[in-house]
């Protein structure tokens, strides 16, 4: 059996894929991961559309970010956000990824707080979900639904509900503050 053809179109779709995705902030291995396009062109694209070399360097492979407190509201607003598309829309996970980090965004900034979550960390949540390291709880008091280790207790309680002693007392712009 021979490779299929080359495909213009196709490869066409790839470097449309590929630009938005590097417009989002995607780092390289989402890219290769996420498109058929080679790693020097990859490279190439960035360059042009990002006017600089990507960022060298692993991706952080921990559950432990998604978990703290701030950052997990943000990723459990991205991800309740993401599974209810999921339901609703037939897209592929790109496009899922992309809608539900866009309107992660909107939310975020009509709330005036600063996002946490980098479009990189969106992919890399949606793949700790997939991979069965990372699901949603449902909070014993709120009934929202929460990032939690796959394991979480039956009687959760969210980091709204019950924050941290310290949480919420920041100064900083774009922060959450709990009144």
């Amino acid at each position: 059996m021979s490779a299929p053809a080359k495909s213009v179109l196709n490869e066409s779709k790839q470097i449309e894929r590929a630009a938005m995705l590097i417009e989002m902030g995607a780092r390289m291995q989402v890219l290769e991961s996420e498109t058929t396009l080679s790693y020097e062109r990859l490279i190439r694209l960035y360059k042009e559309i990002a006017g600089k070399s990507p960022s060298k360097g692993q991706l952080p492979f921990s559950t432990d970010w998604f978990l703290t407190w701030q950052e997990n509201i943000h990723s459990s607003l991205f991800l309740n956000i993401y599974e209810y598309l999921s339901k609703g829309v037939s897209l592929d996970s790109v496009e899922l990824l992309t809608k539900a980090y866009r309107l992660y965004n909107e939310q975020v900034a009509a709330a005036q707080i600063e996002p946490l979550l980098s479009f990189t960390r969106a992919w890399r949540l949606v793949k700790f979900v997939d991979a069965g390291m990372l699901t949603r709880t449902k909070c014993s008091q709120c009934g929202g639904q929460f990032v939690t280790e796959l394991y979480e207790n039956r009687h959760y309680t969210c980091g709204l509900c019950n924050p941290p002693a310290r949480a919420g007392k920041s100064k900083s712009a774009g922060a959450l503050t709990l009144h």
